[in-house]
């Protein structure tokens, strides 16, 4: 009995072997410190801004090892990271002043030689703990959110009425308790208008629940969120957030940022080579918008300050603690910014925020101004500052609104699409709000809720200890299989090196993210990879014991290890997949290495193996094995 591959598998074993060699081959290669710039939605990047960048870093005397320019992408390289620091603060301080709205960013860049980047080989990302950085875990306040969601259908529940002529005594928000939701009280006199109001609410908003209530003789009709809305509102809130985070970190400069959902109200953020927390912390987390509303000159400030504020206008008070009436009517809000930049005015040299508008924004802006020549129009600065503090040992999120105006200017013409606002306190503010305006407002506001950095030296030692765990598992399998199985040791120990370099060729293809978790995964692989091959190989010690040929024996191995070795492969595959579906981020790390490390192991250990052993014994009469 002869054992014997048909050429095509001998075939596919020495593609196999070649492919996974060339995809994993740029993993050896490193990566170069380097700058990254990127295009905006308000500038971009071309063959120009190459050469500028060139002639800067030459006139500032700052080697680098190569400049390229993708796309609309520019990347920097350099020999160290003291030169890539440098270079990256004198290109944006450049930026700045000469108002370029560029990304610049700190990368590690793969040096991979461009014979191989052709090919489609480009090596696998680090994780967070292996490249240093900053990880959030941010929870989404849902119960603002749906406030605000209520609040949003205060406004159109008032005009449907007025536009309707139905008459109520007032209409009023009331905040989420732990036994009502959030709704929109409105008082009437009779209850005829009552029903009235609420079958003309029900025909034009159905989403919404109605429910009459009597009180101290007053007939009230309560408007709530239906369970659908709640959900959707929710659900909105929580892929709003995600977007605007997602355009705050990319105002960071973050090279690779991961922003995702996690849950059903939580936001993980990982900023690789990010170490500034403080900074971070503040852009994450501001909800700051801005409000163009008119001045109220109709009535008395000290009126309003007494009590006795006018319909439809509301009490503001200045930054210097002066009161002010403003118009309740909105001309148009932070939303409708499509663009934003610090600066400083012309006239005075104080700072200021040059804002672009969008189509509806503009058109608003420009007929309000058009219409109120000579009155004054103010700037109302809003933010939600999430607060938690311990009551009764237990802790305690409130979320507080600060809303001040910043500035009230006299309209002397008519402007719609692009205007500048002044008042703010320093260029930081100026600058940190263009920020938040560019990028948008939270859906709902955020609190971090758990904060990890990484520094890069800790990174580095989890990339080295990484190395050595897998080397020290490695070298130890191999000297255990080459000295109690011999010469099919030595086969199994080919088999496990070819093992390893698939996976990192299938992480590579993958492009996907190497973690401390997934180094485990690998870890573990290099010692269950063999399994396999113990098994085979003493089922053709036992078939040998019992008298049968050694190519019998050989073939017998194989046949009858296979079915022991799906069995446990496909168990801890099963399981691997669990922890992939359930797990969060560390977890399915190790998760993936280990999926693929079990898919790999049943390849290399069975089909690549019998192919090597059927090419040493299949045309041999031998009499005995090397087993």
């Amino acid at each position: 009995m002869m054992n014997q591959y048909p050429v095509w598998k001998y075939l596919l074993i020495v593609g196999v072997i070649v492919l996974s060699t060339l995809y994993a081959l740029p993993n050896i290669y490193g990566h170069d410190p380097a700058v990254q710039v990127t295009s905006t939605r308000s500038a971009t990047v071309d063959a120009s801004t190459q050469g500028d960048v060139d002639a800067l870093l030459k006139r500032h005397n700052i080697k680098y090892k190569s400049l390229s320019f993708e796309r609309d992408k520019l990347l920097i390289r350099f020999n160290d990271d003291e030169s890539q620091l440098k270079a990256k603060d004198i290109i944006k301080s450049d930026f700045e002043q000469s108002k370029k709205r560029f990304t610049v960013a700190l990368n590690l860049a793969a040096s991979t030689p461009s014979w191989l980047t052709s090919l489609g080989a480009l090596p696998m990302y680090l994780g967070l703990d292996l490249r240093g950085g900053v990880h959030f875990l941010m929870q989404v306040d849902m119960v603002a959110a749906l406030d605000g969601a209520i609040s949003r259908y205060s406004g159109d529940v008032r005009i449907l009425l007025r536009e309707n002529k139905i008459r109520y005594v007032v209409i009023e928000n009331t905040k989420a308790t732990e036994d009502k939701p959030a709704a929109v009280e409105i008082r009437f006199r009779e209850l005829d208008i009552l029903n009235r109001a609420r079958a003309t609410i029900g025909g034009e908003f159905p989403d919404l629940v109605l429910k009459d209530e009597v009180r101290g003789g007053q007939y009230y009709l309560r408007v709530t969120l239906s369970d659908n809305e709640m959900r959707d509102t929710r659900t909105f809130a929580l892929k709003q957030n995600i977007t605007t985070l997602r355009n705050r970190v990319n105002e960071l400069g973050v090279a690779e940022p991961i922003v995702q959902q996690q849950g059903q109200d939580r936001i993980v953020i990982q900023l690789p080579g990010v170490q500034d927390t403080g900074k971070a912390k503040e852009i994450l987390g501001a909800t700051a918008t801005l409000e163009y509303r008119l001045a109220d000159v109709e009535h008395d400030v000290q009126d309003a300050v007494n009590g006795r504020v006018p319909a439809g206008s509301r009490l503001y008070y200045e930054r210097n603690g002066d009161p002010i009436l403003l118009k309740r009517s909105v001309i148009v809000t932070g939303d409708q910014v499509t663009d934003a930049s610090s600066g400083l005015d012309s006239q005075n040299g104080s700072p200021a925020v040059y804002v672009t508008l969008d189509g509806k924004g503009a058109r608003k802006m420009g007929k309000i101004t058009r219409d109120n020549i000579g009155r004054p129009m103010a700037v109302v600065f809003i933010e939600n500052i999430v607060e938690t503090r311990i009551v009764n040992g237990k802790p305690v999120r409130r979320v507080r609104i600060v809303e001040e105006v910043i500035n009230v200017a006299t309209i002397r013409d008519s402007f719609s699409n692009r205007f500048q606002t002044t008042g703010l306190d320093s260029t930081t503010e100026a600058h940190t709000l263009a920020l938040l305006l560019r990028a948008g407002a939270l859906a709902a506001p955020i609190e971090i809720v758990e904060e990890r950095t990484v520094g890069p030296s800790l990174g580095q030692q989890n990339i080295d200890q990484g190395k050595q765990s897998v080397m020290i598992g490695f070298i130890a399998v191999l000297i255990f299989m080459a000295v109690w199985y011999r010469g099919f040791g030595w086969v199994a120990n080919l088999a496990l090196t070819l093992n390893l370099v698939i996976i990192f060729a299938v992480l590579s293809l993958l492009q996907a993210t190497l973690t401390l978790p997934g180094i485990a995964g690998i870890v573990l692989t290099v010692g269950m990879a063999v399994d396999a091959n113990v098994l085979i190989f003493e089922r053709i010690r036992e078939e040998i014991k019992n008298g049968n040929s050694p190519q019998a024996s050989i073939h017998a191995g194989y046949e009858k290890a296979f079915s022991t070795i799906a069995d446990a492969n496909i168990t801890t595959l099963i399981a691997a997949l669990v922890l992939f579906s359930f797990g969060t981020g560390p977890i399915k790390g190790f998760a993936i290495t280990l999926s693929i490390g079990i898919l790999t192991s049943m390849f290399t250990a069975i089909f690549v193996t019998r192919g090597v052993v059927n090419l040493t014994y299949g045309k041999r009469r031998v009499t005995e094995l090397s087993i």
